[in-house]
């Protein structure tokens, strides 16, 4: 059976208020545009979550729902709150649906793609993975704890950014990369 894995990285958050702990910072101007350009990219490409894993800070589910996709099952789970790459997996092996969305923080999601992709796309920002960077993987498992380090193919890989000066520049950013 085949999975299909979405990472996606919160989108830019804001600094504005000193008194919010880091948890409770809500997403910037910039952030609330990015998060809605990757929800077109992943829809445009067919990439829909049927169920999404997510921290619990305030950043990862402002992105989730200005995404604008539904899924089946959306879990909010403490302990991808700046996760590393092992507890990532570790989360990871409990999803029940063939196509999951990880929204979490660097620079635990930047490694969890670099672990787990075969080949990293040939992409300047895969390594330092930038706010609401996606990559999209696809498994050979027939569950989510048989995923295995190195063992993804990369379908798509983009960063908001570059979504949203494509769309400035009038060129359709629904594109799977190269």
């Amino acid at each position: 059976m085949t999975r299909t894995l979405i990472l996606t990285r919160h989108a830019k958050s804001s600094w504005d208020n000193p008194g919010l702990g880091d948890h409770e910072r809500p997403l910037n101007k910039r952030g609330r545009r990015s998060a809605p350009a990757i929800g077109a990219w992943l829809r445009d490409n067919g990439w829909l979550p049927e169920e999404v894993l997510s921290s619990t800070s305030t950043r990862t589910r402002e992105t989730w729902a200005r995404m604008g996709l539904k899924a089946d099952k959306v879990r909010f789970h403490k302990s991808l709150y700046h996760a590393d790459a092992d507890g990532m997996l570790r989360e990871l092996a409990s999803a029940t649906e063939p196509t999951v969305l990880m929204l979490g923080h660097n620079p635990g999601i930047a490694e969890f793609a670099n672990r787990l992709v075969q080949r990293p796309p040939d992409h300047m920002r895969f390594f330092d993975y930038p706010t609401c960077a996606t990559t999209v993987l696809k498994f050979d498992a027939d569950s989510w704890s048989d995923v295995r380090w190195h063992k993804g193919t990369v379908l798509g890989f983009t960063t908001a950014r570059e979504l949203l000066e494509q769309k400035k520049a009038g060129q359709n950013p629904a594109f799977p990369p190269s």
